[in-house]
């Protein structure tokens, strides 16, 4: 068997007085900037305050978005940067910054190809709601792409020895004039200043922070989250603290299939859809397109008496999505050898979940969604036992806002001036998505700005 990676965080003694690049937050965003920096030559550092590396994005499990892509023509998509980009400023309300969208989905092809020249291969494709091809990449195996790309990227830290502190909480960003300092806490009691070059805030949303959904979006506060611990908005604040201003707070994104029935929250990805599930009602009726955006497909399930609904697949899809296999060890599946069977597990009528599916797969044989109009995620009938279920419904997600920078990752004022020498990307950013993300939108964004802003820093430093 091969070996198990283990990454080991740097030890605090090893923490220097100074840095070209203070990275703020270790998830995809935060390592891809770092791993990008190093090889461009600078000396970049990564300060991370939980003790887990890897944020949010160790929970994303559908995949990274990318058009014109060589692993799309090898499975036969022929895609274009204009549908992409189309199709997601569509399903953002028309409301993205248009030059971060456009940077982003003619850049995405290119992160695809800048991972799988570290050996961070994603070869397989499925889709995603919103999009109309198959644009998510993912791994051959169907792993979570989460997890993979973090230890994936952390390979890499390892091997370029690139230092990353956990445990480390940036409390204040100090702009001088010819460099930013930062202050850290190690403990309660163990306060210290490093200096920065450039410094690059990637801390994540605020999706776990209930003191800015309290301000923003107070209607969502008794919503669980699908988000870490540490998402609280952390970095919007150290932003505010050198003039940057916040925007679009209010475009919380709300995630339609969430699994709420034990303690913690578990997203249940996008996938499971988008390679053929159903979504049914307490009644056992399909009651929307499954693979609409987020925002309509939770509004949906919001709006049924139950507030709740269940996804319904069988073997098949099973086999194409291997996070169904954590799901299941878990004990959020249940599951029977007949649909009619299953019916009676989810005390659902029978017939009409029977119905329900014989309707669906004539449907997929046809081609032709009569009832909602769906046309992805359509390729193969229900008809192979056992048939699965799971609960869902609708918890916090995703924060679209936050701290306002171009399509360079520059961080702007409230009069729209760049504040030199910070740089904000991933979901701490606002602007990209929108009133509304896109599933594999997220973790393309990482890849694409962490990159970016690496980039950015570079040109910064050598002006």
């Amino acid at each position: 068997m091969p070996e198990k990676f283990v990454f080991t965080s740097s030890p605090i003694e090893q923490l220097k007085a100074d840095y070209d690049v203070i990275i703020i937050g270790s998830g995809s965003t935060g390592l891809t900037c770092a791993i990008q920096a190093n090889e461009l030559g600078l000396k970049p550092v990564i300060l991370e305050k939980m003790d887990k590396i890897g944020g949010n994005t160790n929970r994303a499990s559908s995949g990274m978005n990318a058009a014109e892509t060589e692993v799309q023509l090898t499975h036969g998509v022929v895609d274009s940067f204009a549908e992409f980009y189309n199709e997601t400023y569509q399903g953002g309300g028309k409301l993205n910054n248009q030059e971060m969208l456009e940077y982003f989905t003619t850049h995405a092809a290119l992160a695809i190809e800048w991972l799988s020249s570290h050996n961070i291969e994603l070869t397989d494709l499925t889709i995603t709601g919103g999009m109309s091809k198959k644009r998510a990449h993912r791994p051959a195996s169907t792993a979570p792409v989460g997890a993979y790309l973090i230890k994936g990227l952390l390979g890499v830290v390892q091997r370029e020895k690139i230092p990353l502190f956990t445990q480390v909480k940036v409390e204040h960003i100090k702009k001088n004039t010819a460099d930013m300092q930062v202050v850290i806490s190690l403990d309660d009691k163990t306060q210290k200043t490093i200096t920065g070059k450039s410094i690059v805030i990637a801390t994540g949303g605020f999706g776990a922070g209930s003191e800015w959904i309290k301000k923003y979006r107070p209607e969502l506060m008794n919503y669980k989250t699908t988000n870490q611990s540490g998402a609280t908005g952390d970095g919007l604040l150290l932003a505010q603290e050198i003039g940057a201003e916040l925007i679009q707070m209010e475009m919380i994104q709300i995630h339609p299939t969430v699994q709420q029935d034990t303690p913690h929250a578990y997203l249940i990805g996008e996938t499971v859809r988008g390679e053929g599930a159903i979504l049914v009602s307490a009644k056992g009726k399909r009651f929307v397109d499954e693979l609409d955006t987020r925002k309509i497909v939770s509004h949906a399930i919001t709006a049924l008496p139950e507030k709740s609904a269940y996804l319904i697949f069988d073997e098949k899809v099973r086999k194409r999505v291997k996070a169904i296999e954590f799901y299941n060890h878990i004990g959020l599946i249940k599951s029977a050898p007949t649909i009619a069977e299953l019916a009676e597990i989810l005390k659902i009528d029978s017939k009409n979940l029977v119905s329900t599916l014989s309707e669906w797969n004539k449907a997929v044989e046809t081609t032709v969604d009569t009832e909602f109009g769906r046309k992805t995620g359509m390729n193969i009938k229900l008809d192979a036992g056992p048939y699965y279920a799971i609960h869902v419904a609708p918890a916090v997600h995703y924060t679209m806002g936050g701290v306002h920078v171009d399509e360079k990752t520059r961080v702007l004022d409230g009069n729209g001036y760049v504040i030199p020498g910070i740089f904000a990307a991933g979901e701490v950013a606002g602007g990209l998505h929108g009133n509304n993300r896109i599933g594999g939108n997220s973790i393309a964004e990482t890849v694409v700005f962490g990159r970016q802003a690496a980039q950015q820093a570079y040109v910064y430093l050598k002006q």
